[in-house]
């Protein structure tokens, strides 16, 4: 299924042109679609049969209120990295009961609150973090849910910024450190062993590493059964790659099942965030200026790194089309940069394309880690977010005004003699 498609040589969102969206929105904009978000989870729930799993959607892939709605309406769990994000999904009616809480830096009051709310675990990701959760748990009087994040150390062979498997990055715990925590948790009042998590990376567009990781925290789980430790589920992370360019992605049906075959009666836990919402979004943006020198030609648009980070963080591809398909224009092989004032602020590199002032140009496979890393930097405001159902479609986040911008600020006023 593709939500974005085109017919009679418009850029479509679901049934809605997305010249439309664009004259009734304002550029630049984030355009999801609702009908795509949801066959992309239920292609992932169809995977796992009748086999006990939960499905946890990491929410910092893409946090708007209408996306989480969307999931939450499916009975899909979620994968929290903070309070806030918690809070979120609480807001649109999902169940703090069907939420696990990551991150390597969870604070006393956020565990008291994810505590009282009644989430599904706690991820622990260190000895330090896993004495706090006993010691809040104690205080108020609630045994906390545990799994240990095991660090692997499988290198998935993605970018190094987005690695969370080897030992050089700071996330979960070696097994042999993983297994004096479980031990200490199996003889603590306070805390209820749940499981075993680990987490290796995102973009990840081979099998391998995962069914590597997964073997991995296999033994560990075989050597806690000699401990007469016993878990009840295995939480597998995310990380399933998308196609920006022309990568050959996983196949979700496999996946599930090679994993499945290995282990037994436990109940399986993910937490996929791009492979959900990753081709469900675009963000589209209009052509300003059009400037071409002796060795260079640059389409100057409304949209920039801030609204749009992943390029200029990462150096990552994404195709970018005119919503028009026609043939008007310059015909050159074009950068797209946007108008802050940073050499690394461009969308899209080398695209062959005919341009002329007044195009707009979709960024695609823009869901993910779209929205959430834009800031404010150089004073802009954020762009609005749209969804389209079918041919209904809707603002899911009003556009910033320069006004909002200042108003968490005040001038000091030294008004010592």
């Amino acid at each position: 299924m593709n939500s974005f498609y085109f017919h009679n040589k418009v850029l479509h969102a679901e049934s809605v042109s997305v010249s439309d969206l664009m004259e009734a929105y304002g550029s630049p904009l984030y355009i999801y679609s609702k009908n795509q978000i949801e066959f992309n989870w239920y292609q992932l729930e169809k995977a796992f049969g009748s086999h006990p799993h939960l499905i946890c959607y990491a929410v910092k892939a893409n946090s708007n209120l209408a996306v989480l709605n969307v999931l939450a309406n499916l009975g899909s769990g979620f994968d929290v990295v903070s309070i806030g994000e918690l809070e979120r999904v609480i807001a649109v009616g999902g169940k703090p009961s069907l939420c696990v809480f990551s991150g390597v830096a969870k604070t006393k009051g956020a565990i008291q609150k994810a505590l009282e709310y009644g989430i599904y675990c706690f991820n622990v990701e260190s000895a330090s973090e896993l004495n706090l959760i006993e010691s809040v748990a104690n205080d108020i009087g609630i045994k906390a849910p545990i799994s240990i994040r095991v660090n692997p150390n499988v290198d998935a062979k993605t970018h190094p910024y987005i690695s969370t498997g080897l030992t050089e990055n700071k996330f979960g715990v070696g097994a042999d450190i993983a297994l004096s925590l479980y031990k200490k948790a199996s003889n603590s009042p306070h805390l209820d062993i749940c499981g075993l998590d680990y987490h290796i990376g995102s973009q990840i567009t081979d099998v391998i590493p995962f069914i590597e990781a997964l073997d991995k925290a296999l033994e560990l789980i075989e050597e806690l059964k000699v401990e007469k430790i016993n878990l009840r589920h295995i939480d597998i992370g995310g990380g399933v790659g998308v196609k920006y360019n022309d990568e050959k992605t996983i196949n979700i049906e496999k996946y599930i099942q090679s994993v499945l075959d290995k282990v037994g009666g436990l109940q399986v836990l993910i937490e996929p965030g791009r492979s959900i919402i990753g081709n469900a979004g675009i963000f589209v943006t209009k052509i300003e200026h059009l400037k071409q020198n002796n060795s260079k030609s640059f389409a100057i648009v409304d949209g920039a790194m801030n609204d749009l980070l992943r390029p200029a963080l990462y150096g990552s591809y994404h195709h970018a089309v005119k919503v028009s398909e026609n043939k008007k224009g310059i015909k050159a092989i074009w950068d797209i940069v946007g108008p802050v004032c940073e050499t690394t602020d461009f969308l899209a590199k080398d695209r062959d394309l005919n341009l002329e002032e007044g195009d707009y140009i979709a960024i695609l496979t823009a869901g993910a880690y779209g929205f959430v890393l834009s800031s404010n930097y150089n004073s802009r405001p954020r762009v609005a977010e749209v969804m389209v159902d079918k041919s209904s479609h809707a603002i899911v986040r009003k556009r910033e005004t320069i006004e909002s911008l200042f108003e968490n600020e005040l001038i000091f006023k030294n008004e010592i003699n």
